[in-house]
């Protein structure tokens, strides 16, 4: 499918200067050459008084040049002068049109020149012909650019994940409005956009304007239709736009499409990417944004001459067309079922929540999912400490060191002091003296500090650095890929050690941390099939080191912390409560990451977060509703 988009307004063309060529022999010729070329000189520089004043008709000359600024809009003119001939007081120069067409391919055409010989010199003669060679009396040209369709993000399996799909635009039409405040709290109402911001958008327009308030698909519009339909000044065109299956749909990563901004034009002109204009369906997000150039293509056009009577219904001639060049699809490892089930996981929560899914031993992303009250960036980008979720980072600095062993009998009271800082349990809970695997999988705060403590300052650091967190990955779309510090002591030790402090996580990094574990082996993230490595990886853990860790992480399902998780196949995990804010009781974010293997799609390793969830349960059951949702 081809959009078109016809140039209606026009601007001076730019300056450019004209190359002076060496004179041919005789007197006549360089006289010519010397008119042509200040012609050409003046036309390509804007100078269209200038130019015209040169020819024969300098108003008919003013008309012709000011029509073709018109229809050539943002166009720059590069002239190029061939041969000359003079015979009997006229002359002919050859010369090659050259023009930079701003937001189509360049175009060049040759065109020949006519000149009269004047009392003082040689003018150029005024007709159409000068500008074009196929322009006649009464014409003019008129400039289509032409898109190609845009070409697909794919899935794992191969299939887009952008269709075509009908949008409704919700707006105003000042000139119908009878109560704009009645309307805006109307609309308001039925779109959640806040009624003062809908008043002073309509308020602000020029007149005669129409006023987008919201753009939704034909289904989610059907469901409000009744409250906004016969609303006095609501108006409700349609278009299409290009969408993912759903509007949450790996929102993050995949970004979106719609008319150019500002911003894209000006990012797509500094990376000197083929011209797009405004009205041009671009990405403005994500890997859609991301892959500009070879998603969308190269535009095309065509030039055809049309009668400057409008009226005259003349469907003109075509002179010239340069095809668009079609955009080369993006492959994404995403499966679209994993990514749906972890859509509905998600949304069961109404608190932000995100869902981030990674393949063990590739690092592929195959869903990243957030809550419609969640901002959808951050489930790659936000920066949230993991609370005991790091404790799996913390058992792998304690078993690489020898520090301690899953039996180690390990003491776990209510409450530790450090430094005159009282740390504890949740609730207070006290087990006493319990293997270390038993103290892990209830998540116990006070064991794992102590153990911490006896570490060097940099271990905790290390032991993450080993499943890449600290890389900087370089990414298409960007993922933080946590931190933890080298260099903490004392009280700001023991708060690392547990998820607190300094240290800070995104759930995509958590669960290529996962992955790590599931796996054997540290991970990239992987956004694009066939992409370069996102960043080199760490030897990770030695496998002793993971071989204890692994049944550790399963306890947690099997008799600790995330046992609602029980019956969900071969799960692992760990679970996270991390306070933050300055509010008593503080508030926290609950998280669990880990893996499941062997099930419906493979082995998976996983993070969720709930923001403000204040206890891990809430996220064990959003864990709970994706292993489900899977089959």
């Amino acid at each position: 499918m081809r959009t078109r988009r016809t140039t209606v307004l026009g601007s001076a063309l730019a300056l450019l200067a004209v190359p002076v060529l060496a004179a041919c022999s005789g007197d006549a010729e360089d006289d010519v050459r010397a008119a042509a070329e200040a012609f050409l000189t003046d036309w390509a520089a804007g100078d269209t008084a200038a130019a015209a004043g040169a020819t024969t008709d300098p108003e008919m000359a003013t008309a012709l040049l000011e029509q073709t600024a018109t229809d050539l809009p943002e166009a720059t003119l590069t002239p190029e002068l061939g041969r000359v001939a003079v015979e009997d007081g006229t002359a002919t120069v050859d010369w090659t049109a050259s023009w930079d067409l701003a937001a189509a391919p360049d175009w060049s055409y040759p065109a020949t020149l006519r000149l009269q010989e004047a009392e003082e010199g040689w003018d150029v003669v005024a007709e159409p012909t000068l500008v074009h060679p196929e322009l006649g009396e009464g014409q003019r040209l008129l400039l289509e650019r032409v898109l190609p369709e845009r070409a697909p993000i794919t899935d794992a399996a191969g299939q887009p994940l952008f269709t075509p799909t009908e949008v409704v635009d919700i707006g105003v039409d000042p000139a119908q409005v009878t109560d704009l405040p009645a309307l805006a709290e109307a609309l308001s109402a039925a779109t959640g956009i806040a009624a003062e911001e809908i008043v002073a958008d309509v308020q602000a327009a020029p007149e005669g304007q129409f006023v987008p308030v919201i753009t939704l698909r034909r289904p989610d519009f059907e469901a409000i239709r009744a409250q906004v339909f016969d609303l006095p000044g609501a108006v409700f065109p349609t278009d299409t736009r290009l969408l993912a299956p759903s509007a949450r749909f790996a929102s993050a990563l995949l970004g979106r499409v719609g008319p150019a901004t500002a911003e894209v034009l000006e990012e797509t002109a500094e990376d000197g990417t083929p011209g797009y204009a405004a009205g041009d369906q671009l990405g403005l997000s994500g890997l859609q944004r991301a892959f500009q150039e070879q998603l969308t293509g190269t535009p095309g056009f065509t030039v055809t001459v049309v009668s400057t009577d409008e009226a005259t219904g003349d469907a003109g001639r075509e002179v010239d067309a340069v095809e668009p060049v079609p955009g080369e699809p993006l492959q994404t490892p995403l499966v679209r079922a994993v990514q749906t089930a972890a859509d509905a996981a998600v949304a069961t929560q109404q608190l932000p929540t995100h869902l981030v899914v990674v393949r063990p031993g590739t690092g592929e992303i195959l869903a990243v999912s957030s809550n419609e009250t969640a901002a959808a960036g951050n489930a790659l980008t936000g920066r949230y400490p993991p609370g005991s979720s790091m404790k799996a980072i913390t058992a792998t600095a304690l078993l690489a060191t020898g520090t301690v062993a899953p039996q180690t009998p390990v003491a776990c009271p209510g409450t530790f002091v450090v430094d005159g800082r009282e740390f504890e349990n949740a609730d207070r809970f006290d087990l006493g003296t319990v293997p270390f695997t038993e103290a892990f999988a209830q998540s116990c705060n006070t064991t794992l500090m102590q153990l911490a403590l006896q570490l060097p300052d940099d271990a905790l650091a290390t032991a993450a650095a080993a499943y890449g967190v600290g890389t900087d990955w370089q990414l298409p779309v960007d993922v933080f890929s946590g931190s933890v510090p080298a260099d903490s002591t004392g009280t700001a030790k023991a708060a690392d050690a547990i998820g607190q402090g300094r240290v800070l996580m995104s759930p995509a990094q958590l669960a290529l941390v996962a992955a790590g574990v599931a796996g054997g082996t540290p991970v990239a993230p992987v956004e694009v099939v066939g992409a370069e490595p996102a960043g080199p990886l760490p030897a990770g853990p030695d496998a002793a080191v993971l071989e204890s860790l692994r049944p550790m992480m399963r306890e947690v399902v099997l008799s600790g912390t995330a046992s609602a998780l029980a019956d969900r196949g071969e799960v692992f995990g760990k679970t996270g409560t991390a306070e933050y804010g300055s509010n008593t009781p503080p508030d926290a974010h609950g998280w669990f990451m880990g893996y499941q293997l062997g099930g419906p799609q493979g082995d998976l390793a996983f993070a969720v977060l709930v923001e403000g969830g204040q206890s891990s349960s809430v996220a064990v059951d959003v864990t709970d509703a994706f292993l489900g949702n899977l089959g």
